[in-house]
């Protein structure tokens, strides 16, 4: 492993973490070398390099993971491949906790996390990272909307920090509003699409296809969670949603983000069973869904799930928006986000692009691990030897 370069913890080995570890394992293979993966840990078990003596997972070994974990096997079932050194451990979590208490003590190996999990339960794991001088890349949202105090402590440090990746996959939209924000540019209103799920939804009511149909052919073709009521109930958005407003520095919570979701309470998994909803569940919805989008259409406008940010205000839901516009042109899982601020007024920055897909999502957080690799600081030389009254120029007398 190269002297200087970053070692990197990827947490989390669903489809982003092994679509991460593809990425950067075909960046080794091409001799374009990255960073230095040393762990990888999952909801059960982590395999672990040596951080300290300098080694890494090498790229054959974490081929050998994302096949083991692609076939359903566990992390113990990896096996050693191309000269790679590597312990198993039974335990994910409690190594992860012992990597990140270990921050302190290796704090010139430049560690960075990669939480690529969905969990909201590795917020004060990061956050201990982060106060130990580690960097931390996430895909996961719920760290950052998860209480405003722990947002901030996250946050604050801004060198060692990224999340481009939580909100609109790969598209810098994060980077963007940040950069408006920190040059006094006003923004008065962001309205967007940030579901490429429901993009692909809102699509196909469009070209005439029943609510039932359309979801269930997005659950096929892999765009929705394993239970679509988790895309379906906003709140995936809403978490979004509430991240771009922060970014304002408004103090809101989850809880103060209006929220439509497109069932009723009553069809939510912990009143009715998954294959109930698939069935009879998202028949009783065609017949609404159908009306809003004719009362769409009637107005010569279209039907779109957005979020928009203004006045303190974070609303997400079914709006109606004029055909011609940019948002009504938004056509499959592309994510769209509309930008209104002094400089962009009347017409506002438009950022679009592909908003779906566990390969877009590895980029971003890929992208965002090579920033933290620029920013930290660089691991100081070794100091030489002290020099004794019987060495000269390295030969002892």
């Amino acid at each position: 492993m190269e002297a200087g370069r970053s070692k990197l913890i990827v947490v989390g080995c669903g489809g982003v973490g092994l679509a991460l570890l593809e990425q950067i394992a075909l960046l080794e293979k091409q001799d374009k070398h990255s960073v230095a993966v040393v762990a990888v840990i999952d909801s059960k078990h982590a395999l672990c390099s040596g951080i300290p003596e300098g080694r890494q997972l090498t790229a054959d070994t974490l081929y050998e993971i994302i096949s083991c974990k692609r076939q359903g096997k566990d992390l113990g079932s990896v096996k050693r491949v191309d000269r790679g050194e590597f312990n198993f451990h039974e335990n994910g979590a409690e190594m992860l906790k012992t990597l990140v208490n270990s921050c302190e003590e290796f704090r010139h190996s430049r560690l960075i996390f990669a939480d690529c999990t969905a969990s909201d339960s590795t917020a004060a794991v990061l956050l201990e990272a982060v106060q130990n001088g580690a960097g931390i890349a996430l895909a996961n949202k719920k760290p950052i909307t998860g209480p405003y105090d722990v947002y901030t402590a996250l946050t604050q440090q801004g060198k060692s920090f990224r999340a481009e990746s939580t909100c609109g996959a790969g598209m810098p939209l994060i980077a963007t509003v940040t950069r408006l924000v920190r040059s006094g540019d006003k923004i008065s209103k962001m309205a967007g699409a940030l579901s490429g799920t429901l993009g692909y939804v809102m699509s196909g009511l469009e070209d005439g296809k029943a609510f039932s149909q359309v979801v269930r052919e997005a659950k096929a073709a892999g765009y929705t969670e394993p239970d679509p009521r988790d895309d379906l109930s906003g709140t995936d958005v809403a978490r979004k949603a509430l991240i771009l407003a922060r970014l304002q520095g408004w103090r809101l919570e989850l809880a103060d983000v209006t929220v439509e979701s497109l069932f009723p309470t009553e069809m939510g998994p912990d009143s009715m069973p998954l294959n109930n909803f698939m069935n009879e569940g998202l028949l009783a919805l065609d017949a609404p869904i159908a009306k809003r989008v004719e009362e769409a259409a009637a107005s010569d406008g279209a039907l779109r799930y957005a979020a928009t940010v203004q006045d303190g205000k974070c609303t997400v839901g079914l709006v109606v928006v004029p055909k011609q516009s940019a948002l009504g042109q938004l056509r499959g899982t592309d994510n769209l986000l509309e930008v209104c601020s002094g400089c962009y007024n009347p017409n506002p920055l438009v950022l679009q692009g592909r908003g779906a897909g566990t390969e877009t999502t590895a980029s971003g957080i890929l992208a965002d691990i090579l920033e933290l690799d620029d920013c930290l600081p660089p691991v100081p030389e070794p100091e030489p030897e002290p020099a004794c009254d019987n060495c000269f120029y390295g030969f002892v007398l």
